[in-house]
């Protein structure tokens, strides 16, 4: 990976915006496939972690699905289908809301947080050997991805 026009064979864009929004995307996916063994070593998909760290997140309050949904980085993964494959596994605890016998409180469960501990070591030793850019660089990024959201 390095230059975008050498990476997808593109030599034209219509303009720097739209050669930005594809190198986004291309750049996005890179970084998903190439943390996706990470997490599948252990049983899981990125979405299904991306579900435990907002759980570990509100530890000890319990969590609806629709908090999960709100908070997911993924809007079109379904919550509810990954809460089931989670609670299968034993990582997650559904219970029924007293307080809403229609809702269910999810909870991460003790085995969750010790996957998590596990993959946060893995993780801060794959992110020392993939991080390029420096803390001003980064900040920077951050701004302009913020902006270009908003």
């Amino acid at each position: 990976m390095g230059n975008l026009h050498e990476d997808i064979k593109q030599k034209h864009f219509k303009d720097e915006f739209s050669k930005s929004m594809i190198n986004l995307i291309y750049t996005s996916n890179y970084f998903y496939h190439k943390q996706s063994p990470m997490f599948k070593k252990h049983g899981l998909s990125v979405p299904q972690f991306n579900i435990l760290r907002i759980l570990r997140g509100q530890y000890p309050n319990a969590s609806t699905v629709n908090l999960l949904i709100d908070r997911m980085l993924d809007k079109s993964s379904n919550a509810s289908r990954i809460v089931d494959k989670l609670e299968d596994k034993k990582l997650v605890i559904r219970k029924q809301c007293p307080d809403d016998r229609r809702a269910v409180d999810v909870f991460i469960s003790e085995k969750g947080m010790e996957l998590l501990a596990r993959l946060d070591r893995e993780m801060d030793e794959w992110q020392t050997r993939n991080q390029t850019l420096n803390e001003e660089e980064c900040r920077q990024l951050n701004r302009l991805l913020d902006k270009m959201r908003s």
